[in-house]
């Protein structure tokens, strides 16, 4: 059976709030669980008590198999609990391949036309 440590959402509609919960990898999102082991408000400032995690339940987890969830790995880490590895994507910046490709071609237009008014406006004695 594989764990997962992830977040349950709860309350009202526009007024979320998560629970940190263990559960299997295939039960619903807000559905069955194994054990709730802390909670996420984010409607709170972020200086404030936001992410309330029981370390002693979250380490017990972990070592039985768990694994977190991103943004779950990202309260843990916070809280010294596990090291989340940073995430370096360079190329999701990108423009696509059509965008590129068009901004090639604009690229590409530019130069002939730069070499054009070059050859145009060169001298005639120069040229020879």
């Amino acid at each position: 059976m594989a764990l997962k440590i992830r977040l349950a959402r709860a309350g009202s509609k526009k007024r979320p709030y998560y629970h940190i919960v263990v559960a299997d990898q295939r039960s619903p999102r807000d559905g069955r669980f194994i054990e709730a082991v802390g909670a996420w408000n984010p409607l709170l400032p972020k200086d404030g008590e936001r992410v309330k995690i029981d370390a002693d339940r979250v380490t017990h987890w972990l070592g039985n198999g768990a694994l977190p969830t991103d943004r779950v790995a990202r309260f843990l880490d916070e809280a010294g609990l596990t090291k989340r590895e940073a995430r370096s994507n360079p190329t999701k910046a990108l423009p696509g391949k059509k965008a590129q490709a068009r901004l090639d071609a604009i690229k590409k237009a530019q130069e002939q036309a730069a070499a054009a008014i070059a050859a145009a406006t060169a001298p005639e004695g120069a040229a020879s």
